[in-house]
C-alpha cells in the first residue's frame, strides 16, 4: 500500500454528491450489490456492472479492510419461468444451469468471488420472516393470496431516485392492479398460479416479489445497517427505491451509508437493447476478443459515465493488452537471461535510476490517488501506466545493445522494480492473469485469427509469400499483402537485424461493422521487434468518455533504399 494518506471518496446516489468513505466498522467494510435473473446468458451490461463493483472490492481490500461482499441471484422469477415455458424445461434446472454460465463469465472477467453468492430459493424462510415483521408494522396488506407493500405507509418513498409518487403510471414500471389501494405499490409474495414454482406460506403457496427478495438477503448476511448497496443505474428506481421502502418498513434501524451505481451500455451510439438488434452477451464478446480486453474497455471509463462499446473500441482496448503483456513477457525473458548470463547481476552494487524511481513513485501515487477519487481508473491507464511500460521498453533496449556492465546492471535493476511495480497495478485492477504472459499473448493471438477467419499456416504462408516478393523486389505485392493481413487484424513485424517476420494482432485497418465512430488516428510508429506503445490517451477529469490510443499503421515495404 502506498504510504501517503488519501482519503477514499465515492458518489452516493443519495446524496448526490461525493462523499468521503468511513465505514461502521473500523476496519471492515459490508457491500451488497444486486445479482443478475438467471435466464439468460449475461451480457455486456451485467459485465459493466460487476466489474465495477469487483475493482471496488479489490480497492477495499488493497486499502487494508475485511470485507464482506455479497451478491446474490435471482433464481425464481418471471422471465426465468417464461424462459422455462418456452424450451420445456424445469425453471429451477434453468436458472441453475444459468448461475453456472454467470460464475464462469466472471471467472473469465477477472472479477473476484464474493464472499457469499445467496440464491433466492434458498432463502425463502428469511423473506417471509421479513414480510410478517412489514405486515405486522401496519405497511402491508393482502388480496387473495397476494401481499402487497402500501407506498403511502412510507412518506420518504422516492428519496434516492428523486421521484414522485403522481410520476409512478402504472403499466410502464409498476404493474398493474386494480385492486391495489395505491397504483405504486408492489408485490411482496405473489399467490401461486397453474404450473409455476411456488412455496408455502401464511398467506397461502406462491413466491416472493422481486424487490423483497434482496432486502432479505442483504439482512440476512449484513444485518439491517450496513456500508454500500450498489447496483446498476437502472435499477435506482423501482428496485432500489422499494428495498429502502420495505427494508424500513421491517425495521426502522435500517440504513445503509453509500448508494453506488454504475452507468449504462450503449452500442455504437444506442441503447442497448434487443429489440434493437444490438444486444451483446459476454460470450458473444469474449468468444471474439480476450476477456481481458473488455475487462480494460469497461475500466477504460469511468464506472458512472455511459459506455459506448463499438468494434473499433473493444479492438483497441485488446491491442492495449496485447502491448502490455507483450512488455511484461519481454521484461521476464531479458532479465532472466541477463541474470543467468552475468556474474555481475548477482555480486555487483547498482541502482535503481532515478528516472525510473520517480516512474514507480508516480504509477503508485497516482493508483491510490485516482481509484481514491471515486474510483477514476481512465487516468491511470491512460497516462501512469503508459510512462512505466515505456521507460521498460527503454531498459529493454539498452539490455540488448552493447553497454557498459554498470549501465546493464541499472536498466536490469530498474526493470526488475519496474515490472514489479506494474503487476502490483495491475492486480489492484484485476488485470493480471493467473496464466503466464506467454499464455495470455497466445490467447490473444488465437483470438485474433478467429476474428479474421484465418489459421496460422495461412499467416505463415502469406509471410513466406511476402518474403519472395521482397527477394524479388515485388514491393507492390508485399504491400499489398501487408495490407490485407492489416484489414484483417494481422499485424506483420520484419525483425531488426535478422531476415525474420513475425506477427501479431492489431486494430483493423478496415473495419467492417454498422455504424462505426469515427476511426482512430494513426501514428507514425515503426514496426520494430518490440511492440510501439500505444499514444498517450488523453482524458478529462469527469471521463465521461475515454479517448482511445491510435494504433501504428501498416508498415509499407516499399522502400527508399531495398532491404538487404
Amino acid at each position: 500500500m502506498a504510504n501517503e494518506k488519501v482519503e477514499f471518496q465515492v458518489y452516493n446516489s443519495m446524496t448526490r454528491q461525493k462523499e468521503v468513505f468511513i465505514p461502521k466498522e473500523t476496519g471492515k467494510v459490508k457491500m451488497y450489490v444486486c445479482g443478475v435473473t438467471s435466464y439468460d446468458y449475461s451480457h455486456i451490461g451485467h459485465a459493466r456492472a460487476y466489474v465495477a463493483f469487483d475493482l471496488l472490492y479489490r480497492y477495499l481490500k488493497y486499502l487494508g479492510y475485511e470485507v464482506v461482499y455479497v451478491r446474490n441471484f435471482t433464481d425464481v422469477d418471471d422471465k426465468i419461468i417464461r424462459r422455462a415455458n418456452e424450451l420445456g424445461e424445469d425453471p429451477t434446472a434453468l436458472s441453475g444451469r444459468y448461475c453456472q454460465e454467470f460464475l464462469k463469465d466472471m471467472d473469465d472477467l477477472q472479477c473476484l468471488q464474493p464472499t457469499h453468492q445467496p440464491r433466492v430459493t434458498e432463502h425463502m424462510e428469511q423473506i417471509k420472516e421479513m414480510i410478517a415483521k412489514i405486515m405486522a408494522n401496519g405497511c402491508a396488506y393482502t388480496i387473495n393470496g397476494d401481499v402487497y407493500f402500501s407506498v403511502d405507509s412510507f412518506p420518504e418513498y422516492g428519496r434516492l431516485s428523486g421521484r414522485k409518487l403522481e410520476d409512478n403510471r402504472a403499466g410502464e414500471r409498476v404493474e398493474v392492479d386494480s385492486r391495489k389501494k395505491n397504483p405504486a405499490d408492489f408485490a411482496l409474495w405473489k399467490s401461486a398460479k397453474p404450473g409455476e414454482p411456488s412455496w408455502e406460506s401464511p398467506w397461502g403457496p406462491g413466491r416472493p416479489g422481486w424487490h423483497i427478495e434482496c432486502s432479505a438477503m442483504s439482512a440476512h448476511y449484513l444485518t439491517h445497517s450496513f456500508d454500500i448497496h450498489g447496483g446498476g443505474m437502472d435499477l435506482t428506481f423501482p428496485h432500489h427505491e422499494n428495498e429502502i421502502a420495505q427494508s424500513c418498513a421491517a425495521c426502522r434501524e435500517s440504513n445503509i451509508s453509500y448508494w453506488m451505481h454504475n452507468g449504462f451500455v450503449n452500442i455504437d451510439d444506442e441503447k442497448m437493447s434487443k429489440s434493437l438488434g444490438n444486444f451483446f452477451t459476454i460470450r458473444e464478446v469474449t468468444r471474439l476478443y480476450h476477456p481481458l480486453a473488455l475487462r480494460y474497455f469497461l475500466l477504460g471509463n469511468h464506472y458512472r459515465s455511459p459506455v459506448n462499446y463499438s468494434i473499433s473500441q473493444i479492438e483497441i482496448a485488446s491491442e492495449s493488452v496485447f502491448y502490455i503483456y507483450q512488455t511484461l513477457l519481454d521484461s521476464e525473458e531479458a532479465l532472466s537471461a541477463f541474470q543467468q548470463g552475468t556474474e555481475t547481476a548477482k555480486n555487483a552494487k547498482g541502482r535503481v535510476t532515478p528516472q525510473a524511481q520517480e516512474c514507480i513513485n508516480k504509477l503508485r501515487n497516482e493508483l491510490k490517488t485516482k481509484l481514491s477519487d471515486d474510483l477514476h481508473t481512465p487516468t491511470i491507464l491512460n497516462a501512469a501506466l503508459q510512462e512505466a511500460l515505456k521507460l521498460m521498453n527503454s531498459c529493454l533496449t539498452i539490455l540488448k545493445k552493447k553497454q557498459q556492465k554498470q549501465q546493464h546492471l541499472s536498466a536490469s535493476l530498474s526493470l526488475t522494480e519496474l515490472l514489479k511495480e506494474v503487476k502490483a497495478v495491475l492486480d489492484v485492477l484485476g488485470l493480471l492473469a493467473g496464466s503466464t504472459c506467454a499464455e495470455v499473448l497466445q490467447q490473444f493471438k488465437e483470438r485474433a485469427l478467429k476474428r479474421a477467419e484465418l489459421t496460422e499456416e495461412d499467416v505463415l504462408h502469406a509471410i513466406e509469400e511476402r518474403a519472395l516478393a521482397r527477394k524479388n523486389k515485388d514491393f507492390a505485392r508485399s504491400d499489398q499483402i501487408r495490407t490485407d493481413l492489416a484489414a484483417k487484424g494481422i499485424s506483420l513485424m520484419d525483425i531488426t537485424g535478422t531476415t525474420e517476420t513475425a506477427w501479431r494482432p492489431c486494430v483493423r485497418s478496415i473495419q467492417e461493422q454498422p455504424a462505426a465512430p469515427a476511426q482512430p488516428k494513426k501514428s507514425a510508429a515503426a514496426v520494430q521487434e518490440q511492440p510501439v506503445a500505444p499514444s498517450q490517451q488523453k482524458q478529462p477529469s469527469a471521463a465521461p468518455q475515454q479517448e482511445q490510443p491510435a494504433a501504428a499503421p501498416a508498415q509499407q515495404d516499399h522502400p527508399t533504399v531495398p532491404p538487404q
